[in-house]
């Protein structure tokens, strides 16, 4: 099974190096389980207007160490039900990573990715050719591959189908 690419503008870029993605929902949130009272908090702080302005497919943009500090899940849970389709950054977290690759949720660890775009661009990570491309300017920056296992687990929607797939094999 391949990689479906992904293409979408840019929604949002996080310029901070070590952005700790709790920040957008916001700490007193994070205990928050319901999905839509989550995605209604998210990114307030950032852009009050950000759940009228994003569409179905855009992704997220980030700095070095994106993900930085304790990975919780609720926030890119938000994201994911605001439409968001992966996140394009410097370089990530280990524990973010990890967990969000886990969860099924396209990585894409890019040098260069902060300078090469503006919020809005739209862009395509074409996951064969190993390039994020951004179509509004005519652009593309090489990114690093994703590891065997990486791969495979985005490629079956996150751990579980992973695991299943793999138990599968064995069997």
């Amino acid at each position: 099974m391949a990689l479906r690419n992904l293409e979408g503008r840019v929604a949002w870029m996080f310029e901070a190096a070590d952005f700790d993605v709790d920040e957008i929902v916001g700490v007193k949130n994070i205990k928050i389980q319901d999905v839509e009272k989550l995605a209604e908090v998210a990114m307030r702080t950032f852009d009050p207007g950000f759940h009228a302005k994003v569409q179905a497919g855009d992704l997220l943009v980030g700095n070095h160490n994106f993900g930085y500090g304790h990975p919780h899940y609720p926030p890119m849970i938000a994201m994911r039900r605001l439409g968001i389709a992966g996140v394009i950054a410097e370089s990530f977290s280990p524990g973010y990573w990890r967990g969000e690759i886990a969860m099924g949720f396209p990585q894409v660890a890019c040098p260069g990715i902060l300078a090469a775009v503006n919020r809005w661009d739209r862009l395509e990570v074409d996951w064969a050719a190993g390039v994020v491309r951004n179509l509004t300017e005519g652009t593309s920056l090489g990114f690093e591959p994703l590891a065997v296992a990486d791969r495979q687990m985005l490629e079956s929607g996150g751990l579980i189908g992973y695991l299943h797939a793999r138990s599968a094999q064995v069997t």
